[in-house]
């Protein structure tokens, strides 16, 4: 196996993967709870 394509396989996967976050990331079934999310610093601890 050449170094080469050995670099351009770890590419694809690293893209494949960065894809498949921005995917899960932007579901808008994820909306809900990242809103409640983003909250919680706004929410007391008493």
């Amino acid at each position: 196996m050449d170094i080469n394509l050995l670099r351009a396989i770890v590419t694809v996967a690293a893209f494949a993967s960065f894809v498949g976050i921005l995917v899960w990331a932007y579901l808008p079934s994820r909306k809900k709870r990242f809103d409640e999310a983003a909250q919680l610093p706004f929410q007391s601890g008493d």
